[in-house]
């Protein structure tokens, strides 16, 4: 069984962010982010969204069940520390589209929700911007991390067939409580850039 897909656009998703922040909280709890979210999740990121006309959120559902999530909005309406690697470059965030998070639940991957997610989001930004390229960061953690599951498999190869590869040096900070942190953790998160059209 394949989940159906909703798109929602600008103020559309604002009903929708419970949702989204239920799915990441959940989602991000386990490895790589070890996220220990209260349910809020980020607030400043999701008021983005909703603030920015042509961002969107796409939901897979069961049903009425929420069973996946994935986002994206221009790079010059996403959050300062997300912007900044690109500004600091003197790369203007204008020619950019972000793909922020892509959440699916445990139950449901491997059946095409997370190649939809990609393959929606980039019909969407030919649809509503004139951007040159796509991009998301990810968190990396060491081999020898204590918290990595054993069998835990990277995701570098999905995201390479889809025409993705990582920008060295280009890293965004980020920050979040993790698992068995009593505080929050300063975190950098790589970037992986594709290019829509020839440039």
């Amino acid at each position: 069984m394949t989940p159906r897909f909703s798109t929602f656009i600008g103020q559309e998703m604002a009903p929708r962010i419970p949702d989204l922040a239920r799915l990441c909280t959940t989602v991000f709890r386990d490895w790589p982010h070890l996220y220990d979210g209260d349910g809020r999740y980020d607030t400043d990121h999701l008021q983005a969204l909703v603030m920015s006309p042509r961002a969107a959120l796409i939901i897979a559902y069961d049903g009425g069940l929420p069973v996946g999530a994935s986002t994206c909005l221009p790079l010059e309406d996403a959050t300062a520390n997300v912007r900044a690697p690109f500004l600091a470059r003197g790369w203007p965030p204008a020619q950019y589209f972000y793909f922020a998070e892509s959440v699916v639940l445990p139950s449901w991957r491997g059946r095409g929700a997370g190649a939809a997610f990609f393959a929606m989001r980039e019909a969407h930004v030919r649809a509503v911007s004139h951007c040159d390229f796509t991009c998301f960061s990810t968190v990396e953690r060491p081999a020898n991390h204590p918290s990595r599951p054993h069998g835990a498999r990277s995701l570098d190869s999905f995201w390479r067939r889809r025409g993705y590869a990582p920008v060295p040096g280009l890293r965004c900070a980020m920050t979040w409580r993790e698992i068995g942190h009593a505080e929050d953790s300063d975190l950098s998160l790589q970037f992986w850039i594709k290019a829509l059209r020839p440039v």
